[in-house]
C-alpha cells in the first residue's frame, strides 16, 4: 500500500516527445497489475507516431489535444476516456493554449516501444 502527493514525484522528460513529462504515480514495485503514469505536455508538445506492446487506459485530466490511434484522428479534452489497444500506432498533440495532462495506466508487462516513421510523424515532428 502506499499513498503520496503527486507533486512530490519526479517528472522526467520524455525523450521521444517534444515539452513532455512523465511521472510515474505508481509504479509496478508498488502495484502488481498496473502501473499509473501522468503525462504532461506543455502548449505545442507531444508524442510522435508510435507502437507500444502493452494496451493504455487514459483519463484526461485538463487541456486538449489531437490524438491518433490506429490511423483515426481524435480530438480530446478534459474528462475524456482513451482506450489503445496493445500494437495500436498512436500519437498526441496538445493542440491547445494551456498544458495537455492525462493519466495513464498500463499493465505490468514488458513493453516495447517503436517510433514509426509514416506522414503523421513527419506532420507531427514539422519534417
Amino acid at each position: 500500500m502506499s499513498v503520496k502527493q503527486a507533486n512530490q514525484v519526479p517528472q522526467n522528460i520524455v525523450a521521444a516527445g517534444v515539452a513532455t513529462t512523465l511521472q510515474v504515480l505508481i509504479s509496478a514495485e508498488e502495484g502488481p497489475n498496473f502501473a499509473m503514469r501522468r503525462f504532461i505536455m506543455q502548449p505545442g508538445g507531444g508524442m510522435p507516431l508510435h507502437t507500444n506492446t502493452v494496451e493504455h487506459e487514459q483519463y484526461v485530466l485538463r487541456g486538449q489535444a489531437q490524438i491518433g490511434i490506429a490511423g483515426q484522428k481524435f480530438q480530446v479534452s478534459a474528462g475524456d476516456v482513451i482506450f489503445i489497444p496493445a500494437g495500436a500506432a498512436h500519437y498526441y498533440q496538445n493542440s491547445g493554449s494551456e498544458p495537455f495532462e492525462f493519466l495513464c495506466l498500463i499493465p505490468n508487462q514488458k513493453d516495447e516501444i517503436k517510433i514509426i516513421d509514416s506522414p503523421f510523424a513527419e506532420n507531427f515532428l514539422g519534417s
